[in-house]
């Protein structure tokens, strides 16, 4: 048993490396739903954050109430009022926020104290900080309603919060704010943790909510049928947003959707929804490729690009296991230094997801398309095709009239992409030279 889980878990470590190598020092401002809270998640995501704080990510939380203040209205009997998706914050509604922001706060401050032996948080050193960073302006008359204490986010105190930061602290932010004369505004979690993100140059705005994400067919039943859209480029995510009817629940397609496109319009790279029902979901989106929620992208993640010296490891580690079983031939770290001018690879969020490398042939006025490799999670997502497509255009850019490839297991792949069978003999005299009759590996080439 020990054995098999050895097996498993260094390559799974190894696997999450890059990404914790690629957040450290990085800033991320999380915000949990105050559902999230009732569902009794607090203390595990809190576990999860502490665990993404030790690998060196920044992290400015932002807690939401909606669900503990109505409870508050209702045990005073005052019923909870919206308009244009925002709470009507009367005097009332105000108290109820007021109370259950502090007692929200003692539970987060507990959640980040645990220290029980052989739990996440054992040895933890968790420094919550929190305090008027937000100045606020009234929301005012809307279409004829008086929002009363509902308010807006109009300064953001950057200094402050990067101080704290900077002293190794978790930031924790209410969802209130203060006017220059000291009156108090309820603010929404979800413009707070925005408008905090887009004023910190923030690396990640990750929302924990109720939604699992944006399906593919929004409005469409939930299913295997309607899977989570996993990314979204910031352009798709503004069409869609167009298509959908105007977000006022939290449960709307839209809702969080339209924060994460405001966050990506103003230089947050990505913005994420997740499910918080979904035990390690903030651990699944940030250490793992694919994710578990949506991701609104500014830019597409994946780049193609010719490779540089500092790609010689992560080529290295993409091709290893396709040397093991004979699909690839054996090169040393020294080759592929030396050859590094060669090679085109797939960055992926700042991991190496695909490589081939193009050795041209001038006299013969060919060139050998070696090395394609394709991680097997990309696999099936059109990587192998992008990675053809531009070692084509190298070899043209070169003025060569074909391409070839060596291959004893990817026969029928090329094949498909115009690639066409030929004796051995048909290859280079110098390329001849190489061969190696004992891999028997089938030749192809593709006219350019």
């Amino acid at each position: 048993m020990s054995a098999i889980f050895n097996f498993t878990f260094v390559p799974w470590f190894r696997s999450v490396a890059p990404y914790i190598h690629k957040f450290r020092n990085q800033t991320f401002v999380i915000g949990l739903t105050g559902e999230g809270i009732a569902a009794g998640k607090l203390y595990s995501i809190a576990q999860d954050l502490a665990l993404i704080q030790a690998m060196g990510v920044r992290i400015v939380l932002v807690h939401g109430f909606r669900p503990q203040v109505n409870e508050q209205l209702a045990a005073k009997g005052h019923a909870a009022r919206y308009a244009h998706g925002m709470r009507i914050t009367d005097s009332v509604a105000l108290d109820c926020a007021q109370e259950a922001a502090g007692q929200l706060r003692y539970e987060i401050e507990a959640a980040f104290s645990q220290g029980l032996p052989n739990t996440p948080m054992a040895g933890a050193t968790v420094r919550v900080i929190s305090g008027n960073f937000l100045t606020a302006r009234p929301v005012g008359i809307v279409g004829g309603v008086d929002f009363q204490h509902s308010g807006l986010v109009r300064k953001v105190d950057v200094a402050g919060i990067q101080r704290t930061l900077d002293m190794g602290a978790l930031v924790l932010l209410s969802p209130f704010g203060f006017s220059p004369t000291g009156e108090a505004f309820n603010l929404g979690m979800e413009e707070v943790a925005t408008s905090v993100a887009i004023e910190l140059r923030a690396d990640k705005l990750i929302f924990l909510t109720e939604v699992p994400g944006i399906r593919m067919q929004p409005g469409a039943p939930d299913g295997e049928d309607n899977p989570i859209d996993t990314e979204l480029p910031l352009a798709d995510a503004q069409a869609l947003l167009a298509r959908l009817p105007s977000a006022q629940q939290p449960t709307d397609a839209g809702f969080y959707l339209q924060h994460c496109v405001k966050a990506c319009k103003a230089g947050v790279e990505r913005s994420h929804i997740l499910p918080f029902a979904v035990d390690g979901s903030l651990l699944l989106e940030v250490y793992v490729h694919d994710g578990i929620g949506t991701m609104v992208i500014d830019e597409k993640l994946e780049e193609l690009r010719e490779a540089s010296i500092d790609d010689v490891g992560g080529i290295l580690q993409l091709i290893e296991p396709f040397e093991k079983d004979g699909t690839l031939v054996k090169r040393d770290r020294t080759e592929i230094e030396r050859d590094i001018a060669t090679y085109t690879v797939i960055e992926h969020d700042g991991v190496i997801f695909g490589c081939a490398a193009l050795y041209p042939y001038p006299e013969a006025r060919t060139a050998e398309m070696a090395a394609l490799t394709v991680s097997p999670q990309s696999q099936g997502t059109g990587d192998g095709e992008k990675l053809l497509k531009r070692i084509e255009q190298r070899a043209r850019s070169m003025g060569l009239d074909s391409i070839f490839v060596l291959t004893t297991r990817t026969m029928h792949w090329f094949l498909k992409r115009g690639f066409q069978s030929v004796d051995r003999e048909w290859l280079p005299d110098a390329r001849k030279r190489k061969y190696n009759p004992d891999r028997r590996s089938q030749v192809l080439v593709k006219r350019l």
